[in-house]
């Protein structure tokens, strides 16, 4: 006499096995004659239930479509009551491909995901017909509903990560492009056709007018972002430098300021992309040329509000030498005494010799003006008629406040 069998453990299956398992196999036999049906109730419904699918089904979008949702049909039947994955290879591949296509088509994967969830339900729906038909039972019924979600789930995921690479792709290669076009103007060495076209390759509108904006490398965190889209940025060694399109309006050179305010910036003056050298070159003279601006309110320097101090400090050498000529005749004073005398003599240049407005500045009597202006027409003597010479003593003067 032949021993009972020992009946199978019932309940549902360990946590980490995929749900299709708990599916009989002959669902997959019940299933199959009825999916061309089911491919075309979902095909009909793309267009009705995800606008971003509104078009006619036909030609080679039809062709994809339907060829996309006949072999996701065909992987998922071969699922019921086995430990495969999801997807096989070569599903996969297609999956990944329908993520990817999603965004060189430029749309969201919002799309995408829609449609599988429609693609679900509608399954769902036919699928249960079939199981009530061959009296499958309630259970079946739950085990084929929590397939196809885990099914769904894992296509989402799938096309979604390729969608995000070719997304990131993208952006790296603009980004290279990008930084290749930014090069080229820093550099000043290409005509106005070769711009152009690393331009449109780069996916960027070349402005008529442009300005350089150098800031230290440890203050550029989320530069990009507050300078808007239409900037250009490059990381240096110990800098970073950005182009930003110009407008000549007051507004716009106050959004900008904002914008670099606390980063210790210097900013170029503006012009066409063939000055866009001479805008670093003079963005990073007048950042050497002035006291650093490092607080956290501190706006940036404008290399065009400051170029007597950049002329300068652009030859140290050169003002050192005309400031000991220039001002010679104060050296022989006590310190104290030489402060002073420099100070007002800066003034009555500025002001061309007038009392009133250099008391004003000084917040001194005129008398002591005039007293202080006797004592520097005998230091300086003739000098101080001399527009040559005037014009090289506020040089050299200026030079010592810097």
């Amino acid at each position: 006499m032949n021993a009972a069998p020992v009946p199978e453990p019932s309940g549902p299956a360990p946590a980490h096995e995929p749900p299709w398992l708990a599916l009989p196999g002959e669902v997959s036999d019940m299933l199959r004659p009825r999916m061309p049906g089911i491919v075309e109730a979902i095909i009909e419904a793309v267009p009705q239930l995800v606008p971003a699918y509104a078009r006619p089904i036909e030609g080679r979008f039809g062709r994809g479509l339907r060829r996309g949702v006949a072999a996701a049909l065909d992987r998922f039947l071969q699922l019921p009551g086995t430990r495969l994955p999801a997807l096989s290879e070569e599903s996969r591949e297609l999956v990944a491909g329908l993520g990817s296509g999603e965004f060189r088509q430029g749309r969201s994967m919002d799309a995408l995901l829609s449609a599988y969830r429609m693609g679900a339900r509608v399954t769902f729906r036919e699928m249960s017909k079939v199981s009530v038909e061959h009296h499958l039972g309630q259970g079946v019924v739950v085990d084929l509903g929590e397939s196809i979600l885990a099914y769904i789930d894992e296509l989402s995921a799938v096309s979604a990560e390729a969608y995000a690479f070719e997304q990131s792709e993208r952006a790296g290669a603009v980004d290279r492009r990008r930084t290749g076009l930014l090069d080229l103007l820093l550099l000043g060495q290409a005509d106005e056709a070769a711009l152009r076209q690393t331009a449109a390759m780069a996916d960027w509108s070349l402005p008529p007018r442009m300005a350089v904006v150098t800031l230290p490398l440890d203050r550029a965190a989320g530069l990009r972002l507050r300078l808007g889209p239409g900037t250009l940025v490059i990381e240096r060694e110990t800098d970073v430098v950005a182009l930003v399109p110009a407008r000549n309006s007051r507004s716009a050179r106050e959004d900008l300021d904002r914008a670099l305010k606390g980063r210790g910036a210097a900013v170029g003056p503006s012009g066409g992309w063939e000055r866009v050298p001479d805008s670093l070159r003079l963005a990073v003279l007048a950042a050497a040329a002035l006291p650093p601006r490092e607080g956290p309110d501190d706006p940036p320097i404008w290399a065009d509000e400051h170029l007597a101090q950049v002329i300068l400090g652009a030859e140290p050498s050169a003002i050192t030498e005309l400031a000991t000529r220039r001002l010679a005749p104060l050296e022989g004073l006590r310190p104290a005494q030489r402060e002073r005398l420099a100070e007002t003599l800066l003034s009555w240049l500025r002001h061309w010799g007038q009392r009133a407005p250099v008391a004003a500045e000084l917040g001194i009597h005129p008398q002591t003006v005039g007293y202080r202006a006797a004592q520097l027409r005998e230091l300086f003597g003739d000098a101080l008629e001399d527009p040559t010479a005037r014009f090289e003593l506020e040089l050299a003067l200026h030079a010592g406040r810097r």
